[in-house]
């Protein structure tokens, strides 16, 4: 590790006169103060501090152009430490970012000194943690810690996958770099240290953290519960580790920016070693200065130290505004220029590989990107789904080229490893590689997702259902932030039969319908699969989830039944009564569908008339207008069966008050599948019988 110093900042900004540099940081850390004591809510002492480190990084470094902040080779900046929101919104206010509508750039700012005041407060665009696609500037939702981290290492990724795929010798069009400030609660999260563990692994080289040491937490000094060598658990890593031992100290701070760029096939960490709340004469280095509205007297003894008028109120000094202008406006301008001209060229000289960069630029399809989709041939033995996904899959991403992704270490398992020529591993040596090895790391597989999201990427990972559990925090920012990313979740079910209880997902259904924007697929065959693969490449605002089986599934003959495009629309009538009202209605999805088609055909035997509806996705469904849903559910039939394989909260929305829920209600069981089905009643007559009682009971 490389300790990087200079000469000591001064005990006092106030010992001499400020030039514009320091101007400019003491502007943010006073506008900090001030809108935290507006909204006597807030976390004052990050920005305080930091001031001067992300001053440097932003006026002398950052490759961002603040009048076009959708230029697609911006370097990334991520507040991972997002309680320290308003660190950035007086960054973006100060370099004067303007603001998009409807994708387009326009006259606005991104944050004015209005926003600053109404930092926290109801609709506006300066909320208590950065969220992106509320903020202009903002690149990715943070504030839960660490997911800042994981994201960073995924935009990293993607600058050096695209850069790979798309630069030509003399016209580099991707080349960005990816900087975080990330914080000792970041350090303690296990999402930033598996992303950490694979970003040193990957030589990501083009990727920089800023560890804000400052050893407070809310709870007091991080020796109560941290007491780790973060250096030397990074230099194990593989990473990069400088230590800046002051940051007030600029010129440290540059020297260790430049040590970054120079460095070549490791990830940096740069170690700043900083007083919370610096400047505050009771609070600085204390708890009392992470969070929350200060004394008034405190506010002025804090403004005094910085030479700053102690009862004016988000003051700008004449000067500030034009400091940044001329440095990273001035800068970013240029760039971004130069940068045009470039894909100009680059188009002149590959018009077919800069068509592909402005679809993705703005989430569109190749043509033809649906043109090898495979049609499958009715067959009682069937396949499982999980089977079918890595058919579709394939199909899909040959025609896709900017589908990547992977398993945490279970690509034979959840069949999502590329088998087409050319998909090759993305590794250091092979940056250019679609398929992802993200290891036994399922928290950091969702963050990075994400991070590749960001880029414009349609990044996807894999798992089993059961370990969603670990990836709830980025799967739910995903649907936060509208990224259209995917997971595939296979082994569905207690069909993952002898692994047991451990390893068969019960609740996690219910727990992913229950996160707003998340569209969640269990699709009944191969068939249904691909037309799930078909909704979910056509989402551009909102994340899906695949929920797939590990046993073989029949193959439904769709010449008898209905066609797959139902499942479109969240739920579709397979089956129906030959004549008049059915006086059953048995709802599955996934696996428990053929339950349903079975005992459909045993009522038909009997001369009773029933209806299969196949429902692989509530969310799909609730979308649709009230008529096609009276259509598929009609009201007035009340005897109703509903069918799976997981928790049975949420479907009496469907089998109604007084309908039968064949579900779990405990966790499952280690035996061979036939055994457990038929100890939890998944069975023909087990729905059979069920479906009689409904029509009995309603008669």
């Amino acid at each position: 590790m490389a300790n990087v110093q200079t000469k000591p900042a001064p005990s006092s900004a106030s010992s001499k006169t400020p030039d514009h540099d320091e101007l400019s940081i003491n502007t943010i850390r006073t506008l900090t103060i001030d809108a935290v004591q507006k909204a006597n809510s807030g976390h004052p002492g990050t920005p305080m501090a930091m001031a001067p480190v992300a001053y440097t990084l932003w006026q002398d470094f950052l490759r961002y152009d603040p009048a076009d902040p959708l230029w697609p080779n911006r370097d990334r900046f991520v507040l991972s430490a997002g309680h320290a929101s308003l660190l950035l919104y007086t960054l973006l206010h100060l370099t004067g970012v303007k603001r998009l509508k409807d994708g387009k750039v326009t006259a606005e700012p991104a944050v004015s000194l209005d926003d600053i005041k109404k930092f926290r407060q109801i609709d506006s665009v300066t909320p208590g943690h950065p969220e992106y696609g509320i903020t202009t500037g903002i690149e990715t939702t943070t504030g839960p810690l660490g997911q800042g981290c994981g994201n960073s290492v995924g935009m990293a990724i993607a600058s050096r996958w695209l850069g790979a795929h798309y630069n030509k010798p003399g016209l580099a069009v991707f080349d960005y770099d990816v900087y975080v400030i990330c914080s000792d609660g970041d350090m303690m999260e296990g999402v930033a240290s598996e992303a950490a563990s694979l970003a040193g692994h990957q030589k990501l080289d083009n990727l920089c953290w800023i560890y804000d040491n400052n050893t407070i937490t809310i709870e007091g000094h991080t020796e109560l519960a941290f007491s780790e060598d973060v250096e030397k658990r990074f230099l194990g890593y593989q990473w990069n580790v400088l230590r800046v031992a002051d940051a007030n100290d600029r010129d440290a701070v540059t020297k260790a920016l430049r040590q970054f760029k120079a460095t070549k096939n490791k990830p940096t960490l740069i170690l700043v070693d900083r007083i919370i709340g610096y400047g505050a004469p009771d609070k600085q280095g204390t708890a009392a200065a992470h969070s929350d509205a200060w004394d008034p007297e405190e506010v002025r003894k804090t403004k005094r130290f910085y030479g700053w008028p102690e009862d004016a109120q988000f003051l700008v000094p004449d000067g500030v505004t034009g400091t940044f202008k001329a440095g990273i406006g001035k800068r970013g301008a240029e760039l971004n220029a130069a940068w045009k001209k470039l894909f100009a060229d680059y188009a002149k000289a590959d018009p077919r590989a800069a068509d592909q960069i402005t679809r993705n630029l703005k989430h569109e399809l190749p043509e033809g990107w649906d043109a090898d989709l495979p049609d499958f041939k009715p067959d009682d033995k069937g396949i499982a789904t999980r089977e079918a996904s890595g058919k579709v899959l394939n199909a899909i991403a040959k025609n896709v080229p900017w589908i990547l992704g992977g398993a945490a270490d279970l690509a034979p398992s959840t069949k999502t490893k590329f088998t087409f020529e050319g998909a090759g591993n993305l590794e250091a040596t092979s940056p250019g590689g679609r398929i992802m090895h993200f290891g036994i790391r399922e928290h950091a597989m969702g963050a990075i997702v994400n991070g590749m999201g960001l880029c414009h990427l349609r990044a996807f990972g894999s798992t089993f259902l059961i370990f969603s559990d670990y990836m709830k925090p980025p799967i739910r920012l995903a649907a936060l932030m509208e990224l259209p990313i995917f997971h595939v979740f296979t082994h569905d079910s207690i069909g993952v039969g002898e692994d047991g209880p451990t390893h068969q997902p019960v609740e996690q259904l219910l727990s992913l319908r229950g996160v707003p924007g998340l569209t969640v697929l269990r699709p009944a065959d191969a068939n249904e699969v691909r037309e799930a693969y078909r909704v979910l490449m056509q989402l551009k605002d909102n994340p899906a989830c695949l929920v797939l089986s590990r046993q073989p599934l029949p193959i439904v003959d769709r010449g008898k039944y209905a066609p797959a495009e139902g499942l479109a629309r969240g739920a579709y009538i397979l089956a129906d009564a030959e004549k008049g009202d059915p006086q059953v209605i048995l709802i599955g999805t996934g696996s428990e569908v053929q339950l349903c088609v079975k005992t459909h055909e045993a009522l038909k035997a009997r001369g009773i008339g029933s209806r299969v509806v196949s429902m692989p996705s509530w969310d799909l469904f609730e979308k649709q207008d009230r008529a096609y849903r009276d259509t598929v559910l009609p009201p007035q039939i009340r005897a109703r069966v509903s069918v799976e394989q997981g928790s049975v909260i949420g479907w009496d929305r469907y089998a109604g008050p007084t309908g039968a829920i064949i579900g779990m209600h405990s966790f499952g069981s280690s035996a061979p599948l036939k055994d457990l089905l038929t100890k939890f009643g998944f069975t023909p007559e087990k729905v059979l019988e069920a479906a009689m009682q409904q029509i009995e009971k309603n008669k």
